[in-house]
């Protein structure tokens, strides 16, 4: 995942653009460039590591022009280096691209027999190359950059910028994200909306398939097929005080804490005053639904996980999830009478919407769970639910996760209502159990200092093992992608009952087993098992409520102690010390 900006501006751009990758530093971190034109001359600046060494680099080395593009680059091809940073350059064609051209070798070595051989390990040089090859030829460069696109497999957000043209920025999008921004007099495109919010509150989504040629007076649009298709400008607003670290030392921890707020403004969103769930039109009829198919990617794909067990265990309701890139290639059957599900923070995550696609036509109802309502996924679904997360800058996902479930556990009760499998007094019961999660998490947020503590020790372990039951199992993955993703030490995560086939031979005193445990109607089950753990010499730290620290906490390495929750929300709660301990 990159960061992609450019500006056709009437000021100089590389502050401007500098400014707008610090808003999408989060998509990439492991260098970053800035190119230009000015007076009809490409230059380019690019530097290794953080945004600040790019900064520093041109304080000394300037880059003048009122054109250009910018890219914050994570690396997928090729290791971080200034000469695999991106912009790429060949000849007159400069390029940033978010995304993988899965027939890079092949057109590298087209080129190659030419005798146009590039200087990076990257795919994206691939492009450029490939572009300035047509212009060669005598090609335009929409018509260049339109050729290029042609011969490109794979996912991209690309720009392109060209040497000679001081008015002029190509734009396309294929799996990737990206926006064009109306100003005055003025032209801008992102990766998303964030970046672009201090520049202009008017834009422009690129579809599927859509390429753009921007210039300062517009923005002419063409689709897969090559034709005129102008999209709609649409107003966003996007509160400066989402986007900055209002005081926390990183977007993570800040995020975190956001949870009770954001909490109660989905609750506020979907509850009415007397406690009934307000379905957007055109609603789901769940009492005719046979089948639930859930999809996602990484933590939205547990949330998925603990849904599952909602919707069936209440509800009634069967479940198929599936992680989307595996669904999407898979090519299941969908039966009739199925709602599929799709659930992703941006709405824009790639294998998640071609899991859409092949859904729709076969499943009878799209539904999706989103935070950006203007997202792909979002347009693409019969019923958006958003999630009203706000922006999430992190690229751990922490709030989202947790309103995410919030949502997912709304639709089950609503399911269960509608199916006649909670009466009245029980559906008010979880209902007022929901709405004091805010409350309960704000709570839990107090452990950060014990959870501190106990990752100082944590943090010198090669490998820790997760472990959970029943609804407390997907957040156990949940813990340990999170760890993984943060800390970089190795995580994995059991089913508690599946340790002794298997995972138990790699416990001992050097990994750490951190086991989630609410005092539910397993927690015997699971305390079995951790003493299994205890008895080959493993390190416990048990996370539970009161009563499971007083029943289950002698002889544990350490303790986390949750606020008392509703069993069926517990997953919500323990997030929050999966989230703090990474």
């Amino acid at each position: 995942m990159c960061g992609i900006v450019g500006i056709l501006g009437t000021h100089e751009v590389a502050p401007l653009i500098l400014e707008s990758l610090k808003r999408l530093e989060y998509r990439g971190y492991d260098s970053a460039g800035i190119a230009t034109v000015n007076d009809g001359r490409l230059d380019r600046r690019r530097a290794m590591g953080k945004l600040i060494n790019l900064s520093d680099l041109l304080v000394h080395e300037p880059l003048p022009g009122r054109a250009g593009i910018g890219h914050t680059r994570w690396a997928t091809h090729g290791a971080p280096s200034v000469r695999n940073a991106h912009p790429h350059r060949a000849g007159r064609v400069s390029v940033v691209h978010n995304g993988i051209i899965e027939n890079f070798r092949e057109l590298r070595e087209e080129l190659a027999a030419q005798g146009l051989v590039q200087e990076s390990d990257t795919d994206t040089e691939t492009v450029a190359i490939l572009a300035n090859y047509y212009l060669s030829q005598g090609a335009t460069p929409q018509e260049a950059a339109e050729k290029t696109l042609a011969r490109l497999h794979g996912a991209y957000a690309l720009l392109f910028l060209f040497e000679g043209e001081d008015d002029l920025m190509i734009a396309a999008r294929k799996g990737s994200p990206l926006a064009i921004g109306h100003g005055d007099g003025e032209m801008f495109v992102g990766s998303d909306a964030i970046a672009l919010a201090p520049l202009t509150d008017r834009i422009t989504y690129l579809e599927e398939g859509d390429w753009a040629s921007v210039t300062r007076a517009g923005a002419q649009i063409h689709d897969i097929e090559g034709r005129l298709a102008n999209r709609p400008a649409r107003r966003i607003q996007i509160d400066a005080t989402q986007v900055d670290k209002g005081g926390y030392r990183h977007f993570m921890a800040k995020e975190i804490a956001e949870q009770p707020t954001r909490l109660t403004s989905a609750l506020d969103h979907y509850l009415s005053g007397d406690g009934t769930f307000r379905l957007p039109s055109p609603g789901l009829d769940f009492a005719t639904m046979d089948r639930l198919t859930m999809v996602a990617c990484g933590t939205a794909s547990y949330a998925c996980l603990v849904a599952k067990y909602w919707f069936e265990q209440i509800a009634g309701l069967p479940v198929d999830v599936d992680v989307a890139s595996e669904f999407r290639y898979r090519e299941p059957p969908i039966p009739p009478r199925t709602t599929a599900l799709f659930v992703s923070q941006s709405g824009e995550t790639a294998d998640t919407l071609a899991a859409l696609r092949y859904c729709q036509g076969k499943a009878d109802r799209i539904v999706s769970v989103v935070n950006v309502a203007e997202s792909s996924i979002a347009r693409e679904s019969d019923l958006a639910l958003p999630i009203l997360a706000g922006p999430e800058i992190g690229v751990a996902s922490t709030k989202a996760f947790s309103c995410q479930l919030l949502v997912l556990g709304l639709l089950a009760l609503e399911a269960a209502r509608q199916r006649g499998r909670l009466d009245a007094a029980a559906h008010a019961g979880a209902l007022d159990a929901l709405r004091q999660l805010p409350g309960l998490v704000n709570h839990s947020l107090g452990i950060g200092e014990p959870a501190a503590r106990i990752a100082q020790q944590l943090a010198e372990a090669r490998d820790i093992l997760f472990l959970g039951r029943g609804r407390m199992y997907p957040l156990a993955l949940e813990g340990a992608l999170k760890l993984k993703e943060i800390s970089y030490i190795h995580a994995e995560a059991y089913a508690s009952g599946e340790l002794k086939h298997g995972p138990i031979a790699l416990v001992d005193k050097a990994v750490p087993v951190i086991v989630m445990a609410p005092h539910d109607e397993l927690f015997d089950k699971t305390v079995s098992n951790m003493q299994e753990v205890m008895a080959r010499g493993g390190q416990v730290l048990l996370i539970t409520d009161r009563e499971g620290a007083k029943a289950a906490g002698q002889g544990v390495w350490e303790t986390l102690v949750m606020p008392d929750v509703a069993p069926l929300w517990a997953p919500i709660l323990y997030a929050v010390p999966a989230q703090l301990l990474a």
